[in-house]
C-alpha cells in the first residue's frame, strides 16, 4: 500500500513538474515574439513609427503572458469562395478572400472568426500559405486599439490549428496614418474581452 501511495506521489510530482517545464518554454516562446517584434519597431528601416515616436521608443505594451489564450482551434475550409475588395483605413482595397474559419472555446463559451488570404501576398514563396485573421474584442477602443488588432497563421495540413492571441498586434495605422490597413468585418467583432498581445499606452 506505501509503494502504490508513494508512486503516485511520484506521478503527481513529475506530471506537476512537466506542467511547470511546459508553462515556462511556452512563456520563453511568446516573450521571443515581443523581442522579435520589438525588434522590427525600433529598426528605421522596417518601423512603422512616426520619426518622433520611434527616437523614444523602447518597447509596446503588452499584457502579461497567458496560456488560456492558447486555443486549439478547429479548422473549416470555405469552398468556391469568392474574391473581394477588404475595407481598410485608407483608399487601397486589397483582395482578400475567406479561407476559411476556425471555430474555438474559451471561458466556456464557443466562438468562430473568419480567416483570410491575401491575393498579391499568396503569389510570393514566403507567405504562400500566409493566412490572416483581423478582429476586434470587448477591449478594442478601451484597452487594445480600436481599429482591431491581428492574428497571423499558416495554412494546416488537417482540420484543426492553433491560435494564439498571446499574439496579437496592431495594424501599423495604428501608429501612422500613412498606412492603410485592413479593417476587421463585422462578422469577426468577438463578444468578448481578449487581455493578451499588444496593447494600447
Amino acid at each position: 500500500m506505501k509503494k502504490k501511495l508513494l508512486a503516485t506521489v511520484f506521478i503527481l510530482v513529475k506530471f506537476t513538474l512537466l506542467q511547470a517545464q511546459s508553462s515556462e518554454t511556452y512563456e520563453k516562446e511568446i516573450i521571443a515574439f515581443q523581442h522579435e517584434l520589438n525588434e522590427e519597431y525600433a529598426d528605421p528601416q522596417k518601423s512603422p513609427l512616426k520619426p518622433e515616436a520611434l527616437s523614444s521608443f523602447t518597447a509596446l505594451p503588452f499584457f502579461p503572458v497567458d496560456e488560456k489564450y492558447r486555443l486549439e482551434a478547429k479548422f473549416v475550409r470555405t469552398p468556391n469562395s469568392k474574391p473581394f475588395r477588404m475595407k481598410t483605413s485608407g483608399i487601397k482595397r486589397p483582395i482578400y478572400e475567406k479561407y476559411g474559419e476556425v471555430h474555438f472555446e474559451l471561458q466556456g463559451e464557443t466562438y468562430q472568426l473568419n480567416v483570410y488570404q491575401n491575393h498579391e501576398l499568396r503569389e510570393t514563396e514566403a507567405y504562400q500559405d500566409y493566412l490572416f485573421i483581423p478582429f476586434t474584442d470587448l477591449s478594442s477602443a478601451d484597452e487594445t486599439y480600436g481599429g482591431g488588432r491581428y492574428l497571423d497563421l499558416r495554412i494546416p495540413e488537417g482540420d484543426s490549428l492553433v491560435i494564439d492571441f498571446n499574439k496579437a498586434y496592431n495594424p501599423y495605422c495604428a501608429y501612422n496614418e500613412k498606412y492603410s490597413c485592413p479593417i476587421p468585418p463585422q462578422e469577426n467583432n468577438l463578444p468578448i474581452t481578449i487581455r493578451a498581445g499588444v496593447k494600447m499606452e
